[in-house]
């Protein structure tokens, strides 16, 4: 096994993205961070490394544990990461963002009152 791996390859590899061009894209858009910092796809990664990859609006949290650069099985690929992540909040725990249809006009006066509540701005 080789020394380092690329980033975008080892996050693929270990499955916390369904592709490589995910993976890389990711990278791109400043959703992965290697040890803290902003990473770029080609930046190799090392054993022991804290990898954080922001997926559907989460934080994957990871350490390197063994460098892979072929995709594996899941089993496989649990073993090469020790996963630090958070809990995700329960759907009934998470905050209920208000959503209005695009389109839908101006609010009547009791979506407005609706809208000031969920937003805390109640009298």
């Amino acid at each position: 096994m080789s020394e380092r791996v690329r980033l975008d390859v080892w996050i693929w590899a270990v499955r916390l993205v369904k592709t490589r061009a995910a993976a890389t894209e990711a990278c791109r858009g400043g959703h992965v961070k290697l040890n803290g910092n902003a990473a770029k796809a080609a930046q190799p990664v090392r054993v022991g490394d804290e990898v954080r990859v922001r997926i559907h609006g989460f934080d994957r949290i990871v350490i390197v544990k063994q460098l892979l650069a072929k995709r594996v099985s899941a089993p496989l690929a649990a073993d090469a990461i020790e996963d630090r992540s958070p809990p995700r909040p329960s759907a009934i725990d998470a905050a209920q963002v208000p959503f209005r249809p695009r389109g839908a006009g101006r609010p009547s006066s009791r979506e407005r009152r609706e809208i000031d509540r969920l937003r805390g701005r109640a009298d």
